[in-house]
């Protein structure tokens, strides 16, 4: 299915040159009578690359054939990763260069999405937040009350992050997963 450049918009996802793309921001000029102009920041679906592109009012796209599966995350030998179908019990490998640092917010057992480009996996969509158990923290200096201090935290998965004072060892977190920032304490 084609569409117009002037469809596309923050999100969108489409077909450019044979390759899926992510628009990441978009500008439309209106030049008159000579029609509009859109300029747009895409990324690139299979390897991530971010490119500016400026487009023609009268030009048209193809919609990219990208789907997502919910699966669950198996293991890992270093090299490939492996995910489940919960559903359907298909089982998908995926390069460790394309999880890259996403493998960090999650763990065995964990779900995500799992995004296809012509049947093939292509992306791991993460969570915008996931929970992390903190497994080593130094303890907090007693009396320092100012509360924007910070100390490193390293977590379940292996990841590093800033956390606040208060935060103890054994303590679950929410961390944001496109910023790998502290978000808050989780209650139990």
């Amino acid at each position: 299915m084609a569409f117009g450049i002037t469809d596309l918009k923050k999100g969108t996802v489409f077909q450019w040159e044979g390759e899926p793309f992510r628009v990441v921001e978009y500008n439309q000029k209106v030049m008159g009578r000579g029609g509009s102009i859109v300029n747009v920041r895409i990324k690139s679906l299979l390897d991530g690359k971010v490119l500016e592109k400026t487009f023609k009012g009268n030009e048209t796209l193809d919609s990219a054939d990208v789907t997502n599966q919910k699966v669950q995350y198996l293991y890992n030998d270093g090299t490939t990763f492996f995910f489940m179908n919960g559903d359907t019990f298909d089982q998908f490998e995926v390069n460790a260069e394309l999880v890259g640092d996403g493998a960090g917010y999650f763990k065995e057992g964990d779900s995500v999405e799992l995004q296809f480009f012509d049947g093939r996996p292509i992306n791991v969509e993460l969570p915008k937040n996931v929970p992390l158990k903190v497994v080593y923290t130094e303890n907090a200096v007693k009396g320092d009350t100012t509360s924007n201090i910070t100390k490193d935290a390293e977590l379940e998965t292996g990841i590093t992050i800033k956390v606040p004072a208060f935060i103890k060892q054994g303590d679950i977190i929410s961390v944001d997963t496109s910023t790998s920032a502290y978000r808050e304490r989780v209650k139990d």
